[in-house]
């Protein structure tokens, strides 16, 4: 199994997860032309996607979903309450999922994880294959135990450290942002990340800190939370707006 990004942060998301001949993006909050492109840099050609699964409905994450798959026939899998937000459009090939059941899909099994986040029905996703897991957690406000539960035992990991609680409280945002950022629907702070590390860390091979806000966290305020932890996993690194990150392999 490997994993790569497409760009992780406000300005729009996308994970790509490889085994064998499956190959999915996980959200798509980019332009048909600026989606093609991030997945040329990585050598993915839009023929190779087996499918887009869509964790919620927040631009960054499904702006591009839809005319994305709209252009390249490429199937979605989405929950009933995300589909419900209109966001998507039509498109040619959905398959709505049960938040709480594992399916699968080509050579991957895929739990959708419900999550406290300001929005229908959001999910979290960890795939496994060949006995190893990917856990891709980003865009919650607060840690439930099913979510620690779900994601104990992972290979390797992408965990959001969205902002810092005092650089929010400072930063350019309105108050009513701020709140909702920091709120138990909003986004994990770095140390609600880090927490949550103690918790389900156990050998991970990869851990990827993403998700971090341009305004309201710095990398300097994430590894000063996360320096122990960061000591734990074989290889760690940071998701970039721009670049995501390239293609990681779980051995």
């Amino acid at each position: 199994m490997r994993f790569a990004s497409i760009g992780s942060g406000s300005k729009g998301n996308g994970t790509l997860v490889q085994v064998g001949d499956t190959c999915v993006l996980i959200d798509c909050g980019f332009t048909i032309k600026e989606t093609e492109q991030r997945l040329a840099r990585l050598d993915v050609s839009v023929e190779r996607l087996s499918a887009i699964l869509v964790t919620h409905e927040h631009s960054d994450h499904i702006g591009g979903v839809g005319p994305f798959a709209r252009r390249h026939d490429v199937p979605v899998y989405i929950t009933a309450g995300t589909h419900r937000s209109g966001k998507t459009g039509e498109v040619p090939q959905l398959h709505i999922i049960d938040s709480h059941d594992t399916f699968v899909l080509g050579e991957l099994t895929i739990i959708p994880v419900p999550v406290p986040h300001d929005s229908r029905e959001p999910v979290q996703y960890v795939l496994a294959a060949n006995n190893k897991k990917l856990g891709v957690l980003t865009d919650l406000g607060s840690l439930t135990r099913h979510v620690t539960e779900q994601y104990r035992d992972c290979d390797a990991l992408i965990l959001e450290c969205n902002h810092c609680p005092g650089m929010l409280q400072v930063g350019p945002y309105p108050p009513s942002v701020k709140e909702r950022v920091a709120g138990d629907w909003g986004h994990l702070s770095n140390e609600q990340a880090a927490a949550f590390l103690d918790q389900v860390e156990g050998g991970l091979q990869h851990l990827v800190l993403a998700h971090l806000s341009e305004q309201n966290n710095s990398l300097e305020q994430v590894k000063a939370v996360m320096a122990d932890r960061l000591k734990k996993a074989q290889n760690t690194l940071f998701a970039c707006q721009q670049q995501g990150f390239d293609w990681l392999t779980i051995s």
